[in-house]
């Protein structure tokens, strides 16, 4: 059966993969899910935290065929390599890894026997990258520094990722002016306590009237815009929809308790 494969933001639930003690159908079913998996992925390899699962398997594919290597321990590690990786956690996204050029390591297969195998080159790299999710490692968790934000930056430039900074949207620029029309509202609201004549507090309410339906365009224009700006991003789900709505909802909050304020005072 194919198993859906759990890609960025969304994590794997799976900090450590404990070590298997039963070798039984139950698991070997799962392996071969997970090889009919990476297949269907045209993957050449895969860990079981990737599709959500505690299991301790890794496999790999060698010489056309996947390798399955149970509980997989590195034991030794030589030479250090630049690499440029991809990983189907991190869609359509590369990072550059440093990795060590060869390794030694000790597996179990189905029957529970000990195996060893020493690696190097691509596979050494691919080794270590599957290996790594079983400790709960990814990209994000090794990357460090200027490396760290580059990778970051790409990201969200290929739309794996949804920025939260408030310099990244263009709607933020919305919100800054619907929020510097209020403050003005509210200092024209508190300049009518030091006013009696009823000309120019009827002049006041007019201009409460224009601000207010200025905000109330701007808030409208927002959420339009934000849906076509959440569309450039590929994971931006409901829980960003939720977030517009609430800013939404607190502009409109904010200047209905104003113009109501107004309307006993200035009106």
């Amino acid at each position: 059966m194919i198993k859906n494969i759990i890609t960025y933001p969304t994590p794997t639930g799976v900090e450590y993969a404990p070590d298997i003690r039963v070798f039984d159908e139950q698991l070997f079913i799962f392996i071969d899910d997970l090889k009919e998996t990476a297949e269907a992925n045209k993957l050449e390899g895969l860990a079981a935290t990737q599709v959500g699962s505690y299991y301790n398997v890794v496999i790999v594919k060698k010489d056309e065929e996947f390798l399955e290597l149970i509980n997989p321990r590195i034991l030794r590690k030589s030479g250090k390599v630049t690499s440029n990786e991809t990983t189907s956690y991190f869609p359509n996204t590369s990072a550059k890894m440093q990795r060590y050029e060869s390794i030694s390591l000790v597996y179990e297969d189905r029957n529970g026997d000990s195996h060893s195998l020493k690696a190097d080159g691509d596979f050494s790299i691919l080794l270590q990258r599957k290996i790594d999710y079983l400790f709960g490692a990814n990209f994000l968790t090794q990357l460090k520094g200027k490396d760290k934000e580059n990778f970051e930056t790409s990201l969200n430039a290929n739309g794996a990722s949804c920025p939260t900074t408030p310099s990244t949207f263009s709607r933020d620029y919305f919100i800054k002016a619907s929020n510097f029309i209020l403050v003005a509202m509210l200092l024209l609201l508190i300049s009518s306590f030091f006013i009696s004549q009823k000309d120019i507090l009827d002049d006041m309410w007019n201009y409460q009237l224009f601000l207010s339906f200025t905000v109330l365009g701007i808030n409208i224009f927002y959420a339009l815009y934000s849906y076509y700006e959440n569309k450039k991003f590929s994971i931006c789900t409901n829980c960003y929809n939720m977030s517009i709505f609430g800013v939404v909802a607190m502009g409109f909050f904010r200047l209905t308790m104003i113009m109501l304020v107004s309307l006993l005072l200035i009106n």
